[in-house]
């Protein structure tokens, strides 16, 4: 995969627009997660057109076509940053939910949760749960190693579980970001 993204990439720097459009299919799911791991998911899919948009106004600077994945992934992160930058105040959920239900049954809160976890574990736990992407698909996408997939998505979804254990989600996703 590595070699024919590099082929695309130096087609999209020459101005090929299909080539950057199939980079775009490839890699936009991978974008969206690393954006979902750090924005509400209404405003992910603007958010995904504007990384790429950039990408295409700066394409010509990238130096090593093979970088690609990283530097979109980077691109991504700023542009969350960006996002907030621009004053925008993320919601804060509430520590019940209407009509009762419990708060780790609540795919906000779940959310939240795997916000709460360390950068290296989000972005692979989200690329695996909400994209479906493969182990071996996110490796491919993110430059890591197969290894460093497994481990991540391993040791994320063992904090993932325990944040959201009974009696672990009475104290709520504020009392996560005090400790």
């Amino acid at each position: 995969m590595e070699a024919e993204t590099q082929g695309l990439v130096e087609a999209a720097q020459r101005g090929d627009r299909a080539a950057f459009g199939s980079l775009y299919e490839h890699y936009s799911r991978m974008v969206n997660a690393v954006l979902l791991a750090r924005v509400h998911r209404q405003e992910t899919g603007d958010l995904v057109h504007e990384v790429f948009l950039q990408a295409w106004r700066a394409l010509p600077s990238l130096r090593e076509p093979a970088a690609f994945p990283g530097w979109l992934a980077r691109i991504a992160r700023n542009k969350a940053l960006d996002f907030y930058r621009r004053a925008r105040q993320e919601e804060e959920l509430p520590l019940t939910l209407e009509g009762g239900s419990r708060p780790g049954e609540d795919g906000h809160y779940i959310l939240a949760m795997v916000r709460s976890l360390p950068e290296a574990y989000r972005e692979t736990l989200l690329m695996r749960l909400v994209e479906g992407l493969t182990g071996p698909e996110i490796a491919a996408l993110t430059g890591l190693t197969h290894e460093s997939v497994r481990v991540n998505l391993s040791r994320g979804m063992k904090m993932l579980r325990e944040k959201l254990a009974p009696g672990s989600w009475e104290a709520g996703p504020s009392a996560e970001r005090q400790s």
